[in-house]
């Protein structure tokens, strides 16, 4: 999947914490803000379940929508 760079503001505690996560398991800044955020929005769980499921891409993109629409 394509990468978007965007600026973020983050708490300076935040933003340490993220570079001593990083500097210690040797991976970038950003993947460890994408990781975290993934985790967070439960993407993880929900590409896993894409992975298995017999919908098609239209199919599924609807049952989301509803999905999001019925919880807000």
């Amino acid at each position: 999947m394509p990468k978007v760079r965007i600026t973020l503001s983050l708490d300076d505690a935040v933003l340490t914490a993220t570079k001593v996560h990083a500097a210690r398991t040797g991976r970038p800044d950003s993947e460890v803000v994408e990781d975290a955020l993934r985790r967070m929005l439960g993407l993880d769980f929900l590409e896993s379940m894409w992975s298995k499921a017999v919908l098609n891409d239209n199919e599924a993109m609807q049952l989301a929508l509803e999905a999001q629409r019925a919880v807000d």
